[in-house]
């Protein structure tokens, strides 16, 4: 009690169960930058604003003074209504384009494919703007006071800047546990604060004043995909939304006035907090926004009553409760050698360095912005940076998925435009399943709720799509998607649209949560139902092809042509390496899921065991790499962006460093091949694929072509690289790779099997020679902390809440078999004895 308050405190993370013994008593793991993405000045461009959010609601803060911008998004908001994703005349195509394949026709066969592409997806949209417009002494504001900063640590963005002998504060953030973006406008002086809200959109729209202190806004997305500035008479009822506007200031000073019947002036007051909440008509997949029973403000309405009884200072400790949850279950620090070779030999202590700048710290903290941090990476190659993105990947991941939301698509839940490049829509060859990859190992397995939720729509229409379009049983999904659940084929040429197993990529990510988590009743009830519908489907797709394998036909290899024997392009063939890598992945989790279920007799695990060793295997081309395609063509663009045939070993697991060396040295030929330059989802993926190949020296060389600070005014010049506010490139932005980065830093610092735990497998020991993690998950549920000094390990700390385990610990060629209780604590010194062991 403080002043004769109670004073909340918090329990104990669980990873401050577990802290390392360093000898030295201070903490040489320890990071030196906080984690904030920060600017100095006012964003110019979309990707200079700092996103929040929480899982539905997403906002875009500008930071502009006299004038400010907050771009809003609802991740319900799609143009469109539920579809007929069959095609009738599909089956007669495709037994065409079977033919001309099994009679060595690919040109043919892919001209011919064309048939069986469908309609393109639906589009994503955005909310809307909130529009703040201050006095014009703010024109006149001391630049050199002005900053704005995205703190991971608490979710909130604050801005700061004085006008005259007036310092003036806006903070941000977005509370999921009660659905609202909260914005708070204060000033050092009392009656300061002044300005005018509104509220805006590019959408169909009309907004107007409700009582003294509210706005609503409400409207409607496209029934079709069209600008919205067409209106058609035979249009559709599209998705209709609203957004609610709240305005609350200081008791006894200021007045709020209603101008034009839809803006709010403040005038005089101590400060201004602001409350939005919105909602959609959106009532799932099979739903018509027509029959729709949802009113979109009466549900917005309900929402800010809910939270009418809390202050802003309830609502800010609801949500960083709710968030700090998350967010620090994981923490990474990072840092170089504190040691240096003198010319005799000995070692020299060094002093505190920032690695930004290159000058001594004497406690005092550096305007540096972090855009400054990205460009200067490639000379001072910064640690506590790449602690920043990683963090931030988690940030995102949090405040874009959770529990209840949709999945996060190709921008997340972040988007200004009408007509976001590829339409915004989840895509299922590669970027969808990348946005997942840090879920389970870095200790956000709720944020992955939301794509096994859409993984039941998309089970529902695909057993539509399959039954009509191919006569099989089970489901289907193809190569992009959107929020209908569209399964079938995308419009257009074959070499993307004709790729029908996105949906069996997606079901990989099942088997993976249960290994994570030991969920029974997940993997009985959720996952088990969805690997089984898969697994009927590719059964059926499968067919008996040369030299007694079962084949793919046709088969694609993701968005990639290759030269048949005529000489000509072509993207059609049989079994592609990535199709069988696949389906092998998924036939063996529906295996071991009904080991685990008890249902090994059951029919179809039956014929999945049949089918297993009939699966064509992996083959090493003429030049050394690993053949992308059943035969070995010609490969016309060899530096291509996407590496689908090496899916066998990461995020698969049936190429491994142990198992298959001498497909692991083709791997590498084939990375080598490939080249480093790539959008930033294919530098990531490389980055995880050389770590699980242990080779540190490459996926560090991966990890630093990533810190290009992209130029968003020419940005069409740059392959990969990060924004000013650390949004991934394709470019334009793509929100995939901040996923992907945070899952392969991961895989560099711990991988894992059912039985096995490999500690700094893929470390760069020159590069990050002290640090430390702590909270990432490992297979069998396990939690992991991994400390490491001057390159080599110091401890590790594990344990597993529920499960009693045996796990294998490997560390540079050495291997110790450890015994573990649930919810003990075991630690273990270099050598992998262990030390130390106590209650969780």
């Amino acid at each position: 009690m403080e002043d004769g308050e109670w004073v909340l405190v918090r329990p104990p993370t669980e990873i401050e169960c577990w802290s390392p013994g360093w000898g030295g008593g201070e903490d040489e793991g320890g990071s030196s930058d906080p984690l904030k993405v920060r600017f100095f000045g006012p964003a110019k461009h979309w990707t200079d604003a700092l996103p929040i959010g929480n899982g539905r609601l997403g906002a875009m803060v500008w930071g502009g003074v006299a004038s400010e911008t907050l771009q809003l998004n609802e991740g319900t908001l799609w143009t469109g209504t539920p579809g007929n994703y069959t095609n009738p005349d599909a089956p007669k195509a495709l037994s065409e384009v079977r033919k001309l394949v099994d009679n060595g026709d690919y040109v043919a066969a892919t001209e011919a494919a064309v048939k069986l592409s469908g309609n393109p997806s639906d589009v994503y949209q955005l909310l809307g703007d909130i529009n703040l417009e201050f006095e014009d002494s703010h024109l006149a504001y001391a630049e050199e006071t002005y900053s704005r900063e995205l703190d991971l640590d608490t979710a909130t963005v604050t801005i700061k800047y004085s006008v005259g002998d007036v310092e003036y504060t806006r903070e941000h953030f977005a509370s999921y546990p009660d659905q609202v973006i909260v914005t708070k406008i204060s000033g050092s002086k009392p009656g300061s604060v002044s300005f005018t809200v509104s509220l805006d959109s590019k959408l169909h729209h009309h907004s107007n004043s409700s009582g003294k202190s509210q706005i609503i806004m409400e409207g409607s997305c496209p029934g079709k995909r069209i600008p919205p500035k067409v209106y058609e008479n035979d249009n559709p009822q599209g998705i209709l939304f609203s957004a609610v506007l709240d305005l609350q200031i200081s008791d006894g000073r200021g007045v709020i006035n209603v101008l034009d019947d839809k803006k709010l002036k403040v005038e005089g007051s101590d400060w201004a907090v602001l409350y939005l909440v919105a909602s959609s008509s959106f009532d799932g997949p099979f739903t018509k926004p027509i029959d729709s029973k949802i009113n979109p403000t009466s549900e917005a309405l309900s929402t800010l009553k809910s939270i009418g009884n809390f202050s802003h200072s309830d609502l800010y400790a609801r949500h960083l409760n709710d968030y700090q949850n998350l967010f620090h279950r994981v923490s990474l620090q990072l840092s170089k050698s504190s040691k240096s070779v003198m010319s005799d030999g000995s070692l020299e202590m060094k002093k505190p360095m920032s690695s930004r700048t290159g000058l001594y710290l004497e406690g005092s903290e550096d305007r540096v912005s972090t855009a400054a941090r990205v460009k200067s990476f490639g000379t001072d190659e910064d640690p506590s940076l790449v602690e920043l993105l990683f963090q931030y990947g988690r940030y995102l991941l949090i405040s874009c998925s959770r529990p209840g939301s949709q999945p996060a698509n190709l921008q997340g839940i972040w988007n200004k435009d009408i007509e976001p490049a590829w339409d915004g829509a989840p895509h299922l060859n590669i970027n969808l399943q990348m946005n997942y990859w840090p879920s389970l190992p870095c200790n956000l397995s709720e944020c992955q709720e939301p794509l096994v939720d859409y993984m039941s729509s998309l089970s529902i229409n695909g057993s539509k799509t399959a039954k009509v379009n191919y006569e099989a049983s089970g489901w289907v999904t193809h190569q992009v998607s959107d929020i209908w659940a569209k399964t079938s084929p995308d419009r257009g040429q074959a070499v993307w649209a004709l790729w029908p197993m996105g949906g069996a990529w997606l079901c990989t990510h099942l088997w993976e949560h249960y290994s994570f988590t030991m969920d029974k009743n997940f993997l009985k009830n959720k996952a088990y139902p969805l690997l089984e519908g898969c697994a009927r489907f590719l059964l059926d797709w499968l067919i008996e092809g040369r030299g007694g394998y079962l084949e793919t036909n046709p088969s694609t290899s993701p968005e990639h042509m290759f030269i048949a024997p005529d000489g000509k392009p072509a993207s059609v063939s049989y079994s592609t390496t990535m199709d069988i890598a696949i389906i092998r992945e998924v036939f063996s989790a529906v295996v071991s899921a009904a080991e685990v279920l008890g249902k090994n007799e059951d029919e179809l695990v039956q014929k999945v065991r049949q089918a297993q060793p009939k699966l064509p295997p992996t083959k090493i081309a003429r030049d050394g790499s690993i053949m992308e395609w059943a035969q070995d063509f010609e490969d016309p663009e060899v530096h291509h962006r996407h590496v689908s045939h090496l899916f066998g070993l990461y995020p698969g697991h049936t190429i491994t460093v142990e198992k298959t060396p001498d497909l692991c040295k083709a791997v590498d030929y084939t990375l080598y091949k490939r080249g480093e330059d790539g959008p930033g989802w294919s530098t990531t993926w490389k980055t995880a694929l050389w770590a699980r190949l242990h080779n540190s020296e490459h996926a560090y060389r991966m990890v630093k072509h990533l810190f290009d600070l992209v130029d968003p005014a020419r940005e069409a010049d740059f392959e990969g690289g990060l924004y000013s506010n650390l949004f991934t490139a394709h470019p334009p932005f793509q929100i995939d790779a901040n996923f992907g980065f945070c899952a392969a830093v991961a895989e560099m610092i711990v991988q894992s099997t059912s039985k096995d735990l490999y500690l700094l497998p893929a470390l760069p020991r020159d590069k990050w020679a002290n640090g430390c993690v702590k909270g990432l998950k490992a297979r069998g549920g396990v939690t992991v902390n991994v400390c490491w000094k001057e390159g080599d390990l110091h401890q590790i700390g594990v344990w597993s809440k529920d499960q009693n385990s045996t796990r294998r610990l490997h560390y540079r060629g050495s291997i110790v078999t450890a015994k573990m209780l649930a919810g003990r604590v075991y630690t273990f010194n270099r050598q992998l004895k262990c030390v130390k062991t106590y209650t969780l």
